[in-house]
């Protein structure tokens, strides 16, 4: 008997009793696969393992149809690159090319996928924006010391360098790393702020304008001053149009402008009106005593007094003043003290009354005294002219 397989033969020879396999099917009895075919799941039949002939590395396959893949090569039929492969060929797949930044590429073109490091680029090869590769390039991406404030965040090396320089800085910004302030601007809590200096200031003489620190101008020009060269100078005022600082006009009249403001540090005498110094100083006495400075000799002296002047002057008539008014009360006290020492000065009075004489004296203003010491009376004596003669121990009073 043959003892074919039906699905498998197509007969038999009965004279020799081999059976005719399909194709796919091998053994005597054509019961088994044949090379390069496994058997179906759950049926009978033998399916072709249809390996490719460039992955895989024969065209065997398994009892469910898996081929042996080459390196590279993935898939049931070995007919695809594997993770990390590209450019399935004709001889098998290429490794990706993504500078150890990435595991896995695109299978077909290649390009890398998911870039680590901070890189980026079909292989990743390059930087990501905002960031420059160290060196030695395996570390990797670094991030730029350049603020998005300060610079456009990017930067890069020269040739021969290892510290990375800002590709840009914006206005007012520059340094290595844009982490300077240029000239024209100052640091204002960390950022750079343009100079305020009301045009006062030319760039050409002053180059940093202000101070980097505080912002404080430098060089005002045009007769300015001030922290921002807002102010004019001394002896100088604004013009009509409040923009230019003109010299002041000579003021030598009883105006009181000039002497009605006080001066910033002024601490005293700040009471006296200007109608004290108009009434005590002639203009002929101001101009001796003021310092006349002028180039042009065009201006008066009152144009130039500084406040420390002003304020010697002020507080030397209020020493004039106060020593007026201490002569003035020590004069009336003296007048007054001699008034009563005329009034309270000893006198006396003598009454003649026919033959008795009689004598008094008023001797207030002359404490303790005795009136037996002022007069004695048998010292009186009559004189042969008829003269009455009154003897004391110090005087001799005649009548």
């Amino acid at each position: 008997l043959c003892n074919c397989s039906s699905v498998g033969s197509t007969g038999c020879n009965r004279t020799t009793g081999q059976c005719h396999c399909r194709a796919g099917y091998a053994g005597p009895g054509c019961h088994s696969c044949a090379p390069a075919f496994f058997p179906e799941q759950g049926g009978q039949q033998c399916q072709p393992c249809s390996c490719s002939p460039a992955g895989a590395t024969s065209d065997q396959c398994d009892h469910s149809g898996k081929c042996q893949c080459k390196v590279g090569v993935t898939d049931l039929k070995c007919d695809r690159c594997s993770e990390g492969y590209y450019r399935f060929n004709e001889t098998t797949c290429e490794p990706c090319q993504c500078n150890n930044h990435s595991q896995t590429c695109d299978n077909s073109t290649g390009t890398c996928l998911d870039c680590q490091e901070n890189t980026e680029g079909k292989h990743c090869e390059l930087c990501k924006e905002g960031f420059y590769r160290s060196t030695p390039a395996a570390h990797g991406c670094q991030r730029c010391p350049c603020s998005t404030v300060a610079s456009t965040g990017t930067c890069h090396i020269e040739p021969g360098e290892s510290i990375p320089r800002c590709d840009k800085c914006k206005p007012g910004y520059t340094g290595l790393n844009c982490n300077q302030c240029d000239k024209g601007y100052y640091n204002s809590d960390s950022i750079c702020v343009r100079c305020k200096c009301n045009g006062n200031v030319d760039p050409a003489l002053s180059p940093s304008v202000c101070r980097p620190d505080s912002g404080e101008c430098i060089g005002c020009l045009y007769h300015t001053t001030g922290f921002h060269c807002e102010l004019c100078q001394e002896g100088y005022s604004r013009d009509s149009e409040g923009t230019n600082c003109t010299r002041k006009e000579a003021t030598l009249g009883p105006e009181p402008t000039e002497f009605a403001t006080s001066a910033p540090n002024t601490t005293k005498a700040t009471s006296f009106s200007t109608a004290v110094l108009n009434s005590t100083l002639s203009p002929t006495t101001l101009q001796t005593i003021f310092p006349i400075s002028s180039s042009d000799n065009s201006t008066s002296a009152l144009a130039d007094v500084s406040w420390t002047q002003f304020n010697i002057i002020i507080l030397t008539v209020i020493i004039i003043v106060v020593v007026l008014l201490m002569g003035f009360v020590g004069a009336v006290y003296m007048y007054r003290e001699y008034q009563n020492r005329k009034l309270n000065a000893p006198f006396w009075t003598i009454e003649l009354k026919e033959d008795n004489i009689s004598f008094s004296s008023y001797h207030d203003s002359i404490p303790n005294a005795e009136v037996s010491g002022l007069l004695e009376d048998d010292g009186n004596e009559v004189a042969p002219n008829g003269q009455l003669t009154l003897t004391t121990p110090m005087h001799n009073y005649k009548a």
